[in-house]
């Protein structure tokens, strides 16, 4: 069940992710909203947590647990986000070599 999760989850992500690249293809680095989706992300599950250790400190264990899972799946949410792989911007420099020939021949796109 968590396999499932993680790629409906995912598959959730890229589809976003293609959405906003298309809409606006010239102006977005891609890069840089994994960047401040894994910023924002981190500092919703440091709240979650600091809620469950807060909940746990007042003896309310069921609240306590509740964003304390609340914070797991953040995390996961995290994971996924950052083994999302961005491409490269296509430009000529990064593209060709010096002599015209392909810089990256046929590599993958780098992992974030």
């Amino acid at each position: 069940m968590a396999q499932l999760h993680d790629l409906r989850l995912r598959l959730l992500v890229q589809q976003e992710s293609e959405h906003i690249s298309k809409s606006q293809p010239s102006d977005l680095d891609l890069s840089i909203v994994q960047a401040r989706c894994l910023c924002w992300l981190t500092l919703l599950a440091e709240a979650h947590e600091d809620q469950a250790n807060d909940a746990e400190g007042r003896g309310d264990t069921e609240q306590a647990m509740g964003w304390f899972a609340d914070s797991m799946r953040l995390r996961d949410v995290m994971q996924v986000v950052t083994s999302i792989e961005i491409p490269l911007p296509e430009t000529s420099d990064l593209n060709q070599k010096d002599d015209g020939e392909d810089f990256f021949q046929g590599d993958p796109p780098m992992s974030a």
